[in-house]
């Protein structure tokens, strides 16, 4: 597979940690080698100098300027749709899951455990079943 997530100018990135950590920015500007500027509009994140180790790039890349102003970026942003492709990958669904089994409580584990025993249970009895080994109990 090739590898296709260059450093440019337009491509946005997902902050991994730091205080911005989970949030989507844009790279406005290349500083150095281990550092670029970056801007997100509309996700909270003023135009700052950012290192590479705290960005993930992504699969989205903007068409804007080189040093293109916040409004230009906010509109190539918006433009792109991106916060709505960006919730629909596969990698915020894993992030959002993360999270949401990181808030579950104790009882909410044992619900899951619960469900998770009785459709295992559910699909046994129809695979038996579809062999003919298994009982008539089918509801």
């Amino acid at each position: 597979m090739v590898f296709k997530r260059y450093v440019e100018i337009g491509r946005v990135a997902y902050i991994s940690f730091g205080p911005h950590a989970g949030k989507l920015v844009a790279i406005v500007d290349v500083i150095d080698q281990n550092r670029a500027l970056v801007d997100g509009p509309c996700s909270g994140v003023r135009r700052q100098a950012m290192p590479f180790k705290c960005m993930q790039l992504t699969d989205f890349v903007l068409k804007f300027p080189h040093s293109a102003r916040q409004k230009h970026v906010r509109v190539a942003w918006e433009k792109e749709n991106i916060n709505e492709k960006w919730a629909g990958t596969r990698w915020a669904k894993k992030i959002e899951a993360r999270e949401k089994k990181a808030k579950m409580t104790d009882f909410d584990r044992y619900k899951a455990m619960k469900a998770k025993k009785m459709t295992c249970r559910k699909l046994e009895e129809q695979y038996k079943f579809a062999l003919g080994t298994g009982s008539s109990s089918m509801n």
